[in-house]
């Protein structure tokens, strides 16, 4: 796990936090060195609490139904080879609904060039948003969540 994640650091750029369920793979000793080592925040859900990962969740299910339950696996080298099809297919070939009908590959490209992209603006103005804000009435500051 931890070299994998350190490979998607190398491609992607390194995470503020990363958000996770208390599975043993997740939970070691090695993953929390990893954490201090590369200065990244985890945070593992509530147990029981599976919705509050609910984009992996949704991942999950459908990697699940589509891919998992409907293929009977020869061997590794099989295994790996159906499932990297899959992956390029659910990357690059469906639009999701969760991205404003864009593949996920499309979503990345245009966010990293709106990132790239310097803004034209005075040097009083802010970059604009990348993340959508809040809605009305959701309460972003946890310390105020946990205290009241």
């Amino acid at each position: 796990m931890a070299r994998e994640l350190t490979a998607l650091i190398e491609r992607r750029g390194k995470p503020g936090m990363i958000v996770s369920d208390n599975g043993t793979e997740l939970t070691s000793n090695e993953i929390l060195r990893w954490c201090s080592e590369h200065r990244v925040a985890w945070h593992y859900i509530a147990p029981g609490k599976p919705m509050q990962n609910g984009f992996v969740e949704s991942f999950n299910g459908r990697m699940r139904d589509e891919l998992l339950n409907e293929t009977m696996f020869r061997n590794l080298a099989h295994a790996r080879v159906v499932i990297a099809a899959w992956a390029a297919d659910y990357n690059t070939e469906r639009p999701h609904s969760a991205l404003d009908y864009q593949t996920p590959a499309d979503y990345a490209r245009a966010l990293t060039t709106t990132i790239a992209r310097p803004a034209a603006r005075d040097d009083n103005s802010a970059r604009r948003a990348i993340a959508q804000p809040a809605p009305i009435g959701v309460n972003t500051n946890r310390a105020q969540v946990a205290a009241g």
